[in-house]
């Protein structure tokens, strides 16, 4: 099966990390280099072949409308959902109603050289209903950390550990059945989304990426992937 020509772009949220520039710029109108970070998602998308985008829009809906327009000067059809409530970040999902393909669904505001063909060759080899773009992540812990058992007696001690993760990237590739397990005119995030799979015993996939992935919601990455992309703007679009 061929690369999904649709995709769906959450940029409902208010940003309020990023505050106060988030009051009057939407966030993914906010600018990595010379263009704004959904610019370059689109980009990135096009030219992996998706035709289509729905853009999930929210806070500050206007502007984003204004600025993509119907996609036309990106070679891509754009049209746009508007929610009149916060309705999380899997909510949206429940206002789409002419899906019968899968699907490639995403943040607005992340930052990747992630392959989107990789994604999904991998999502169709395995036959999943849902797969989710994870990333490794490591968190130190400042402090030691005692360990104990039943009776309270301590069994270990690690001082100052470093705990792995694999988070989710917030890019997914989804099956079209996936929408029937996202409640209508409720919030509902992705945790909820996957979790909900689960319990139906639904297969859902990880996609390991080991490249560069920032999301720009707190001020730091938004100043280390502003720096990254204007230094290496071929890594992301390249010709």
């Amino acid at each position: 099966m061929s690369f999904p020509e649709r995709a769906v772009i959450l940029a409902g949220g208010k940003g309020t990390r990023l505050a106060p520039y988030t009051a009057v710029i939407p966030k993914p109108l906010m600018p990595v280099g010379d263009m704004p970070i959904l610019e370059v998602v689109l980009r990135q998308l096009k030219k992996a072949g998706t035709r289509r985008v729905t853009i999930a829009t929210g806070h500050l809906s206007h502007l984003i409308r204004t600025f993509f327009g119907d996609g036309r000067q990106f070679g891509l059809y754009i049209d746009y959902l508007v929610e009149t409530k916060a309705l999380g970040t899997a909510g949206p999902l429940a206002m789409l109603s002419d899906l019968t393909e899968p699907f490639l669904v995403m943040n607005g505001d992340v930052l990747t050289d992630l392959d989107y063909r990789k994604l999904w060759n991998f999502h169709d080899k395995n036959e999943a209903l849902a797969t989710v773009a994870t990333h490794h992540r490591e968190v130190r812990v400042d402090f030691g950390v005692v360990v104990t058992n039943h009776n309270r007696l301590i069994s270990n001690y690690i001082e100052k550990p470093t705990l792995p993760y694999q988070v989710s990237m917030g890019v997914y590739i989804f099956s079209p059945e996936v929408l029937r397990f996202v409640p209508k005119n409720r919030r509902f995030d992705f945790p909820q989304l996957v979790l909900t799979l689960l319990k139906a015993k639904k297969k859902v996939a990880s996609f390991p990426f080991t490249g560069f992935w920032l999301d720009i919601g707190r001020g730091e990455d938004y100043a280390k992937a502003a720096q990254v992309f204007t230094a290496h703007p071929s890594r992301f679009l390249p010709k």
